[in-house]
């Protein structure tokens, strides 16, 4: 016969610690020890502190599509010198009524981009999806047939511009850097040495130095007569340095290959080409995703440098636009815009290389 238990013991008996839910995971998580619990009382004191009066500035006495004259008398954030210079910022000098292509133009890359991203598209039929794509946007960004009015390439500006830039010159740097990097581990001498020079020749300068090379320096060795755009040479400029880094990201998946898999390869009867093609750079560049994302990343954020040799990129179109009297008082405003877009994009290739990751774990 069981001993029943007494009333008192019952009564002293607590509830467990909840180990899931909110209330879990707050102790899990922010209150985890002294320390864990003194450091978000301190983050939570500064967010009281520093929050209130941010969103009063950027929201509550914000200003969005009012002129400047009623930014100067408030004391809120004035959004309008975005709203109110909107166009030029993301198109620069490129015609105002003729506005609609680059933004068809940076619309279809959207599209791409976002048709792109399953690996069930990864066949001749995406080559052929991208290479109409780039065709159309280049005649809607040049024109001169179809009946659209020719645009020089000097007119061209804003997001259309940098877009055009990060996207051709990742493009074109990646498979640069993959052969630079097969041409550093190969055996023959001469294409191993021009490698090596190349690569750490590249990697010991700034990209502003290319830049500046590119523009100043290159057109003096030309023929007379003879020029290149701009954009030609600054995109040059920026395959160039970018796929000297891509190459030792890609050196160094190679390097973790086990030495097995080649043998197995050469086993197998394949020869070089189809060893690197099939088994080794597969497995390679699959290993290097995240550090060749980062430095693709890198290389969308550098395309803001060739502001400085003139061209009207993202960054260059907000410099012109706080130039004018009117509006010089908002930079910090203008600033933070074109830092959402950016970070938008960086954050767009982040997640795709996530995305990456974990459909190639297989």
């Amino acid at each position: 016969m069981r001993t029943p238990i007494p009333a008192s013991a019952v009564e002293d008996l607590k509830p467990p610690v909840s180990s899931a839910g909110p209330l879990g995971w707050l102790r899990a998580n922010l209150f985890k020890g002294p320390f864990n619990s003194l450091l978000t009382l301190f983050i939570l004191f500064c967010l009281y502190k520093m929050a209130p009066p941010l969103i009063r500035w950027a929201f509550i006495d914000s200003y969005w599509f009012s002129d400047a004259d009623v930014c100067r008398a408030g004391d809120g954030a004035c959004w309008s010198v975005v709203s109110q210079n909107l166009r030029f910022i993301l198109f620069g000098f490129y015609p105002y009524l003729l506005q609609w292509r680059p933004a068809m133009a940076v619309l279809i890359l959207i599209g791409l981009f976002f048709y792109s991203r399953d690996t069930g598209r990864w066949n001749r039929r995406l080559g052929v999806v991208w290479a109409a794509g780039l065709v159309v946007m280049g005649i809607l960004m040049h024109g001169g047939v179809l009946g659209l009015a020719e645009v020089e390439t000097d007119q061209w500006g804003g997001i259309s511009l940098t877009l055009l830039l990060a996207l051709f010159g990742l493009t074109a740097a990646y498979p640069l850097g993959v052969l630079l990097a097969l041409g550093r581990r190969s055996r023959l001498p001469a294409i191993k040495t021009v490698c090596v020079i190349y690569i750490e020749l590249i990697r010991g300068v700034p990209l502003i130095s290319m830049l500046f090379m590119a523009s100043v320096m290159f057109p003096l060795f030309l023929p007379e007569g003879v020029t290149i755009n701009k954009i030609l040479r600054a995109q040059a400029a920026i395959i160039l340095f970018t796929a000297a880094y891509i190459a030792e990201v890609v050196r160094g998946g190679l390097q973790a290959i086990p030495r097995g898999q080649y043998e197995a390869a050469e086993s197998l009867g394949l020869n070089y080409s189809q060893k690197m093609r099939l088994i080794i750079l597969p497995q390679a560049l699959k290993i290097v995703i995240p550090p060749t994302v980062s430095i693709l990343i890198s290389a969308f954020k550098d395309t803001s440098l060739v502001v400085i040799i003139g061209l009207f990129d993202l960054l260059k179109t907000t410099q012109v636009t706080l130039s004018n009297p009117a509006w010089i008082r908002f930079s910090a405003e203008a600033y933070l815009f074109i830092a959402v877009l950016y970070f938008l994009g960086c954050f767009s290739m982040s997640n795709f290389s996530r995305h990456l990751e974990k459909e190639l774990k297989a």
